[in-house]
């Protein structure tokens, strides 16, 4: 009876993030734009942005919102840049402050932190972790790309780190199915609300 349970939760998910990842190609590259820049504007007036001194972000992750222009403002500003660098399937992240953007990230084959230009920092530093994903739902509920990855990195984030995503309001959806590994995040600012993790 479990198994068919998980089997179910599965389909469930991949039928969810099918239907979100559908919805975004649906946007125009206006509209994308326009909604984008409304999110990053949320992002930049949340007071527990502002307050952060450490701000993990993501590169290069297919289909939802693409953090390069938020990068590069944070690049104008006070705040540390911070990326992970993910290794073998069963290996931890390693966190590594970002100074230029333009140099200090290779993009083969994805976009990810140069280890011998970046200095690598402490998990526990980060103030503010900005988390991708493909769909996600009030209760701060998140499906990734099924990798894991995030779901490994959450636990390992400080309890006073907060869990923030940016998404398109297309990506909420009414309820993501969740298992014992998946991770929940606290906010998720969309480009018409903010969302607290009920």
């Amino acid at each position: 009876m479990e198994k068919k349970t998980m089997d179910d939760i599965k389909m469930k998910k991949k039928e969810i993030r099918k239907e979100a990842i559908d919805k975004l190609a649906s946007i125009s590259r206006d509209e994308r734009k326009a909604k984008s820049a409304a999110i990053e504007e949320r992002l930049f007036d949340l007071a527990n942005f502002r307050e952060a001194a450490f701000v993990l972000m993501y590169t290069g992750y297919p289909h939802g919102f693409d953090t390069s222009d938020v990068i590069s403002r944070l690049a104008q500003s006070s705040k540390e840049i911070v990326l992970p660098l993910f290794g073998g399937a069963d290996s931890d992240a390693k966190m590594f402050k970002i100074i230029d953007p333009g140099a200090d990230i290779v993009r083969d084959p994805d976009p990810e932190p140069d280890p011998e230009r970046c200095k690598e920092i402490a998990i526990e530093q980060i103030d503010i972790a900005i988390i991708p994903g493909i769909a996600f739902d009030e209760k701060g509920g998140r499906l990734g790309l099924g990798t894991g990855r995030y779901d490994r990195l959450i636990p390992r984030l400080p309890n006073t780190t907060r869990k923030v995503v940016l998404a398109f309001e297309e990506q909420v959806v009414p309820q993501v199915p969740m298992q014992s590994h998946d991770k929940h995040v606290d906010i998720i600012i969309t480009d018409k609300r903010i969302i607290y993790k009920i």
